[in-house]
């Protein structure tokens, strides 16, 4: 696959200055420092309990860091409900268990945020929805409900949902980890078709094939820090930290 046109560089979407987060006395982020150009696709990935999903939640304040700041397309994520209300507006999140409104069908669930937060009435928010299922390939679910469908099917009208607020800025919290292994292709397939477009995207994830076909840099963390970062090709094949290695030498074999 031809890798998509990144943005020029020096056009900060992402901004991560100094973060340190605690669980009370554990201290889950440790001076994290990562700058998210617009148009890259970063892929972080390192062991469990290394920090990266909390690293990614804090990135539209769904975790609160204690100290550092990290601002999101110029504004800096704060306390104050309006600046992470602007942030939140201009950033699509998928979760790794889908967050599906099990009440209502997958269009109530791509109209819903459109409806009471954009305000838009139900047949412009309803033609949005259309055009971001047929995006994902399931046009013909939209009126069913969550529990009719299969696990890849609900992440894809989760990305749906999150794309009908038309966001600058992707943030995908192990997408596939829930899935079972024949519908992983489906969803990484969605998450293909959105980096060639250009859509400054970042995925926690262990999926280093999709890491290699899609991520302008991948992010390997450890113990709440952020280890060693460079291109796919050379972290995967000239890592230089022994933890990275140890890390990939299972992970690819």
């Amino acid at each position: 696959m031809t890798q998509p046109t990144i943005a020029p560089a020096h056009e900060p979407a992402i901004q991560v200055a100094g973060v340190n987060k605690w669980y009370g006395a554990f201290q889950v982020l440790k001076d994290i420092d990562l700058t998210v150009n617009k148009g890259e696709r970063i892929v972080i990935c390192g062991p469990s309990g290394s920090g990266k999903s909390t690293l990614i939640r804090c990135m539209n304040r769904l975790e609160v860091h204690q100290e550092g700041s990290i601002i999101v397309n110029g504004i800096e994520l704060t306390n104050q409900l309006k600046r992470i209300d602007r942030v939140r507006s201009d950033v699509g999140m998928v979760f790794q268990h889908f967050n599906l409104f099990p009440h209502l069908t997958v269009l109530e669930n791509c109209t819903v945020a459109q409806r009471w937060v954009r305000k838009l009435p139900k047949k412009e928010a309803t033609q949005i929805a259309m055009r971001y299922l047929e995006r994902v390939h399931i046009p013909e679910k939209a009126d069913k409900y969550p529990g009719q469908l299969s696990g890849g099917q609900q992440q894809r009208v989760a990305i749906a949902r999150a794309l009908c607020m038309n966001p600058s800025i992707m943030l995908f919290d192990e997408p596939t980890s829930a899935l079972d292994p024949e519908m992983v292709k489906e969803v990484l397939d969605t998450m293909i078709s959105l980096a060639s477009d250009g859509m400054t995207m970042v995925c926690v994830t262990h999926e280093m094939n999709f890491a290699r076909e899609v991520a302008s840099e991948v992010v390997f963390m450890d113990g709440g820090q952020v280890i060693e970062r460079n291109t796919p090709d050379i972290l995967f094949s000239a890592p230089v930290h022994e933890r990275t290695k140890r890390f990939l030498g299972k992970l690819l074999h």
